[in-house]
């Protein structure tokens, strides 16, 4: 169905997709596309992407949202950006990839990280820079390909972000956003420019880095190559916006002080709004930019709904079977056993960290666990226990952020997990708090557009896109499954403490023992 009228495009470069999402200018989603594409894991602890697969994704998505709605190039009024966080990759002089895109999930330098936190006062460039010290900081990652591959750290000419080589393919020029620039741990907070001190402990100069520019900067002239396979004018503004988690908190309409989202997807996050530059004394929590007066205080997780997809990958193939014969989703047949299960999983408690984990322990080390296992525990138990295991991190990261920012007023949450009515009572009752679910599942996305159109002086704040932002649910917590979780949380908090030298135990061997089967692969 062709599509009329002026519209605004957001673009989301997630982890597992990129997806065009076509916008009104009252926000409400007209079409969309997303196109999928591969984590590359070559050795344990690796997680890497094909930065020209994920541009080619960019260039696709954008095209045949345009195509297949007859949206025509004078229609689009601006393109908006999100990105995920924490990615880095090395350039040479020409502009080609020395190395693959190293993503948020790639825990490769954990020895750097551990000796920035013993060695280097790593909480104090945490406190200056707003982002945690560990290995999914770019900080860390370019420690370790300085350490480990010293012949291809020096040959290159740039270090880039996934938003900063798409904007490079597209207009040949080298800039990143606020946003994106303050999740490196390389950008200080107070002074809106690259950290000297951050630069001088990786041995990088600040002319290897983008330009810095706000996220409401726009940008025009397109390569003409490019803007003809997405259908648009190579002179439509494209506003570079921000991160994906920053820019979920505009899209479900979190923008002011005391306002929470929290996003399950692959992972999770929670987020709230400060006025100003806010971080925490015991470095638990993030604090990135949005733009002027907009700071996103808070904390993700390494493992949100990527822990269901392990469970129907590895141990659902009955499910995915029996789903496929019913016609119905395999996550909602999971969802169904989990039902069955009282609050508690009848003593089946879940440490969630088959990633390591990120706030608010920042432990890359950090390992699965089930705890409580007995006789009487089926197969439906171990699926609530990883749902339960989820909302338990997201409590300790909700936890941690009130510390620093005091109560939430109000939580939203978005993601993939929203989708489930089950799982949304789960999280309100582990938070003891109402939960609102918006319209859109499309937050990130949204965001970008909303920052698009308040760049040309479209919105006269991002407070607006509230107004835009229907209700399709809430959720009030149940006391007597509240005072089950609170119960249990308290063990989950004990067990990870008592754990955490297994963890580094555990974590060393897997790494010794991976990096011997690598090298048997090699020879």
């Amino acid at each position: 169905m062709a599509i009329h009228g002026d519209v605004v495009i957001g673009i989301d470069i997630g982890t597992t997709s990129t997806k065009a999402v076509v916008f009104d200018g009252r926000g409400k989603v007209l079409a969309s596309h997303a196109v999928d594409y591969p984590i590359i894991q070559p050795h344990p602890g690796f997680a890497e992407q094909d930065p020209d697969e994920l541009f080619a994704a960019v260039v696709q998505a954008v095209g045949a949202v345009t195509i297949r709605h007859g949206i025509r190039p004078a229609q689009v009024k601006a393109m908006g950006l999100s990105a995920a966080m924490h990615s880095i990759m090395a350039l040479d002089e020409s502009g080609r990839p020395l190395t693959r895109l190293l993503i948020w999930a790639d825990n490769r330098s954990v020895a750097q990280t551990e000796r920035l936190l013993k060695e280097q006062n790593g909480l104090a460039i945490y406190r200056r820079t707003g982002t945690p010290i560990h290995p999914m900081s770019p900080l860390s990652k370019l420690l370790w390909l300085k350490e480990e591959q010293p012949d291809v750290f020096q040959r290159a000419r740039r270090f880039v972000s996934v938003k900063d080589y798409v904007l490079y393919r597209l207009y040949g020029d080298y800039v990143a956003d606020h946003s994106m620039a303050s999740a490196t741990g390389l950008f200080r907070l107070d002074t809106l420019d690259w950290d000297e001190e951050a630069l001088a402990l990786v041995g990088i100069r600040r002319e290897q880095l983008p330009q810095l520019v706000p996220a409401t900067h726009i940008m025009t002239g397109m390569r003409r190559e490019w803007a003809e396979k997405m259908g648009v004018a190579s002179d439509v503004p494209v506003v570079i916006g921000a991160s994906d988690g920053v820019l979920a908190n505009v899209g479900v309409g979190a923008v002011l002080p005391g306002e929470a989202a929290i996003t399950i997807g692959t992972s999770g996050a929670v987020r709230t709004i400060a006025a100003a530059p806010t971080t925490d004394e015991k470095g638990r929590t993030f604090c990135y930019a949005l733009t002027p007066g907009y700071w996103v205080v808070g904390g993700p997780t390494n493992n949100g709904g990527i822990l269901l997809r392990w469970l129907r990958d590895e141990f659902g193939a009955q499910e995915r079977e029996v789903a496929k014969k019913l016609g119905i989703d395999p996550y909602d047949l999971l969802t169904k056993y989990a039902e069955r299960v009282p609050p508690g999983a009848e003593g089946l408690v879940f440490l969630p960290f088959l990633s390591g984990e990120r706030a608010p322990h920042w432990n890359a080390n950090a390992r699965g666990t089930f705890f409580g296992l007995g006789l009487h525990h089926k197969r439906e138990h171990f699926i609530r226990a990883v749902m339960e295991g989820v909302c338990f991190s997201i409590l300790s990261v909700a936890l941690a952020i009130r510390d620093v920012t005091g109560p939430m007023t109000e939580i939203r949450v978005s993601g993939g997990f929203a989708k489930s009515p089950f799982w949304r009572q789960m999280l309100s009752d582990m938070l003891g708090k109402p939960l609102i679910v918006p319209q859109t599942h499309e937050a990130s996305a949204l965001g970008a557009a909303a920052v698009a159109l308040y760049a040309l002086g479209e919105l006269p704040s991002l407070e607006t896109v509230k107004t835009w932002i229907d209700t399709t649910a809430r959720h009030e917590p149940k006391e007597e499954h509240t005072l089950i979780y609170a119960e249990l949380f308290d063990l989950y908090a004990r067990l990870y403490e008592r754990l955490k030298e297994e963890f580094n135990i555990i974590a060393a061997f897997q790494r010794r023992n991976g990096e011997k089967r690598s090298k048997t692969k090699s020879v």
